[in-house]
């Protein structure tokens, strides 16, 4: 079920069962608490209080709840926890046994401020939090869809992602980019990237000549784009009101047409992003080049049209008896002549005169001669056939030349290019007729254009396979159009000297082409195509294009007009300055929804779940808030550092609720079994890429090269869709880190995906946490997994650790977690690599809770 039928249906049962919620939208819509403005209240200040949790305001505001429910907080972790929690969270990677060491050791009253500090300056840091954000604004490397085919220039968007957090860019900033970063940062490649975001979405490509179909494709095309705008910067199901006004929050079906009014000239392509100084160098080089094959290509046409004129005048008009060249059946009738081996010959296509690729051939027939005429070219009659063929690596068979004799008509073979179908007959036989066809059951009117066919061909027949006769030819039959009367007119009238001389200037041709081809090209990157729009956009009753009503402005979201100063423009506003004016509404300060959203996400990602856990909707259907008046702080605190992430964080890291224990109290649990009010702090486990990071981190064979296009831990096949077959062996060109893999959608990478990676088809404000057999299967029996235990267990080796069996154990445990183990762990180890190797120990560190999960 598409959304476009999902909210048709949720339409339909709301209407029958939620009357009550429909009336609550009548009300104020300023009531709603994420639509109010930001509140300006001061951190409090409780009884009580210890005096570490004084000092820190985001301490005071949870203090404050934790008292109100009759909580206390925790105990400080100790410094191995806090290193981890840490380093995971803003770099998605273990500490080093050294840093663990040396934190722990150090002194310096402000050893933890330092180790923070020097986190947030770390590269990493934007590949992990790049990686958060790419989740919420659906990244994917492929089409989506039925065709699913790859997309190859996507990546630097995402290297744009990662040196965007890198360099801490104001989030504002980074919103006008990701919206009108071409409009902006025109002619500035680094800033033009930005528009990636529009459309690193799931995109329909397939087409459809229906008119109707292609509008609603279109349609669901824009609605793509406004869910995933709503969901990143403002936290509203804004999609839910493509079919009526929405069922629970003060949002208009006008109010979502207006943002489709926005976004109706963005579409899903490459573009040439170069600076003003690139593009004028390449010019500058192609221009002699450009200049000269011009030349030889005009030279060639006066060739062609002389030797044309030369015998056009004179020649008698072609007698043609036989019929053009039609896909559903050509024949050939041939006086009856012994042959074993027969040759089509293929020399163009219906489409043009000098290209024989793409042909398709759907059965290939010879006839005997006689009162019972047999097809002799069948392969049940021991007939073969051989001739280049277009490759499907999904389907090895799905165009093999024995297609074309198996006597089922419908199967296809299509060339690569011009040649030639070569068929064996069992034995010598007297034969009178050929036939072949490329839509033998007529499922597609010749006109479609949708078939190409044979053009010009030669038959050929011989008794031996060294000595050929041909025996028939197209030029019995109408050329297909002007084009093909044109190049028969030139190839008949060619002389020897005309043919070496026509030879002489290809020769030329090709060397200048050539020549522009190795100019470098300027980059292409996949970060949309804008154009006007056509016709002014108009609210679809029902949702569906073909009922339009009245039209609509481009504008933002009118139930916040009383509290945002919003936009609106013309109808027939520049395309630009619709995305423009949506970033900056986004972002300008008295929009209280975009610093909520992004507090909250900066929350979730450091303690597993946002004060509002539903992170992509702060609308009635979504959460509440924990700790609202702490939510508007942090939201006023992004503001006040002018939309820098960094700042904040460090604010967040340095607090008493950061650095609190994830030890378990029972009697807090049956207050709040889940933490939200932060009375410990919240063990999770290692997303998917972190878990894949950290073994080949601790098996001490991580590259740690940054950006470029993505690894694959699939095989890509392709023909008319894509197939992603996941790899059983994963080789050191995959030894990266995991936000550089080459997502695409419905894509399976093992462990990857057994570990809740998230399907790129649609936006993931919060990842899935599931526990599945498969997780413990894949974890233990994968060849990645044994590939690292063996890379620890020689990482370890001496004269790293020495020869003591008890230094080698100790090592396993201080690279996989970060300590030493205890005398049980070290007897218990002992005895295992004792019995069967040192590989079997680094694999049960590498499937053990503790290298999975953080406290």
């Amino acid at each position: 079920m598409n959304r476009f039928q999902l909210n048709a249906w949720l339409f339909v049962l709301g209407s029958a069962i939620l009357p009550l919620a429909a009336a609550d939208v009548a009300t104020d819509p300023r009531d709603w608490w994420s639509l109010k403005p930001l509140t300006g209240e001061s951190p409090p200040m409780p009884e009580r209080i210890p005096a570490a949790w004084s000092r820190n305001p985001i301490d005071r505001f949870v203090f404050a709840g934790l008292a109100e429910r009759g909580l206390g907080p925790s105990k400080m972790a100790d410094r191995r926890t806090l290193i981890r929690r840490a380093t995971y969270d803003l770099l998605g990677l273990p500490p080093s046994p050294a840093e663990v060491r040396q934190f722990i050791d150090d002194p310096d009253l402000n050893a933890y401020e330092k180790l923070i500090d020097r986190l947030l300056a770390s590269p990493q840091y934007g590949e992990q939090w790049g990686r958060h954000w790419l989740d919420v604004i659906r990244f994917g490397e492929s089409r989506g869809f039925e065709r699913n085919e790859i997309i190859r220039s996507a990546w630097p968007f995402r290297d744009y992602v990662v040196r965007s957090f890198n360099d801490d860019k104001p989030f504002d900033r980074f919103v006008l980019e990701q919206l009108a970063g071409d409009l902006i940062g025109k002619d500035d490649p680094a800033v033009e990237v930005g528009t990636g975001f529009l459309v690193a979405g799931p995109y329909d490509d397939v087409g459809n000549q229906d008119p109707a179909q292609a509008r609603l494709i279109r349609a669901n095309t824009i609605d793509e784009i406004i869910n995933a705008t709503s969901t990143a910067f403002l936290g509203l199901t804004i999609a839910c009101a493509r079919c009526h006004d929405h069922k629970f929050d003060p949002i208009t079906q006008a109010d979502y047409h207006r943002f489709a009014a926005t976004f109706s000239g963005v579409n899903h392509a490459e573009r040439l992003l170069a600076t003003a100084a690139q593009r004028e160098e390449r010019e500058v080089r192609l221009k002699p080049l450009e200049i000269r094959r011009k030349a030889v290509q005009q030279a060639l046409g006066e060739f062609e049209e002389l030797v044309r004129k030369r015998t056009g005048n004179t020649a008698e008009p072609p007698q043609f008896t036989l019929p053009a060249v039609h896909p559903h059946l050509t024949e050939d009738r041939l006086d009856a002549v012994p042959a074993r081996f027969v040759r089509l010959n293929i020399e163009s296509n219906n489409r043009n005169p000098r290209d024989g690729a793409n042909v398709r051939i759907d059965e290939l027939e010879v006839w005997t001669v006689g009162e019972s005429p047999r097809n002799v070219a069948l392969a049940s009659s021991g007939a073969s056939v051989a001739g280049p063929t277009r490759q499907a690596e999904d389907f090895a068979e799905a165009y093999s030349p024995s297609l074309v004799i198996d006597g089922a008509y419908g199967a296809r073979w299509i060339s690569p290019g011009p040649g030639a179908l070569n068929l064996t007959l069992a034995n010598e036989e007297r034969i009178e007729r050929v036939v072949f066809s490329a839509d033998r059951q007529k499922a597609l009117p010749p006109e479609s254009g949708e078939i190409v066919f044979v053009g010009e061909y030669t038959i050929e027949i011989s008794r031996d396979g060294k000595s050929w006769t041909k025996v028939a030819d197209s030029r019995a039959r109408p050329p297909i159009d002007d084009a093909f009367a044109r190049e028969r007119r030139l190839r008949g009238a060619l002389t020897d000297v005309d043919r070496a001389r026509l030879a002489e200037l290809q020769r030329e041709l090709n060397e200048a082409s050539e020549a522009i081809r190795e100019v470098p090209g300027l980059p292409t990157v996949w970060a949309g195509r804008f154009e006007q729009p056509k016709a002014a956009t108009r609210i679809f009753q029902g949702g569906d294009p073909e009922r339009p009503l009245a039209e609509v402005k481009p504008a933002s979201i009118s139930s916040l007009a009383g509290v945002s100063a919003g936009y609106e423009l013309t109808v027939d506003a520049p395309e630009s300055e619709r995305r423009l004016a949506l970033a900056r509404w986004l972002v300008q300060p008295d929009n209280p929804l975009t610093p909520r959203v992004l507090a909250n996400r900066l929350w979730h990602y450091h303690f597993g779940v946002g004060l509002v856990d539903t992170p992509g909707d702060f609308g009635k259907l979504g959460g509440l808030p924990t700790h609202p008046e702490l939510l508007d702080w942090l939201a006023r605190r992004l503001r006040d550092t002018d939309w820098k992430l960094k700042p904040l964080q460090r604010e967040l890291m340095l607090s008493q609720t950061y650095r609190q224990s994830g030890d378990w109290n029972e009697a807090a649990a049956q207050v709040d079994a889940e933490s939200r009010l932060l009375w410990r702090f919240p063990p999770r486990r290692l997303a998917a890429e972190e878990l894949r990071d950290t073994m080949l981190t601790v098996a001490g064979v991580l590259d740690l090269r940054v950006g470029g296009p993505g690894f694959q831990l699939y095989r890509y096949l392709q023909d008319n869709v894509a197939t992603y077959l996941p790899l059983d062996h994963h080789g050191p060109e995959t030894y990266r880190r995991a936000v550089y893999h080459h997502n695409a959608r419905a894509m399976v990478a093992d462990l990857l995906t057994e570990f809740d990676l998230p399907d790129c088809a649609f936006t993931t404000p919060r990842r899935s946490s599931t526990t599945s057999p498969l997780q413990a299967l894949t974890l233990l029996n994968h060849r990645f997994t044994l590939d690292m235990a063996e890379a620890l267990a020689k990482r370890i080796e001496p004269p790293i650790a020495g020869s003591d069996l008890k230094a080698r154990v100790a090592q396993v445990f201080e690279l996989a977690f970060q300590r030493e183990p205890t005398a049980a762990e070290l007897v218990s180890a002992e005895r295992l690599v004792q019995t069967h190797g040192l590989p079997a120990l680094c694999r049960a560190v590498l499937n053990a809770n503790e290298f999975l999960y953080l406290d």
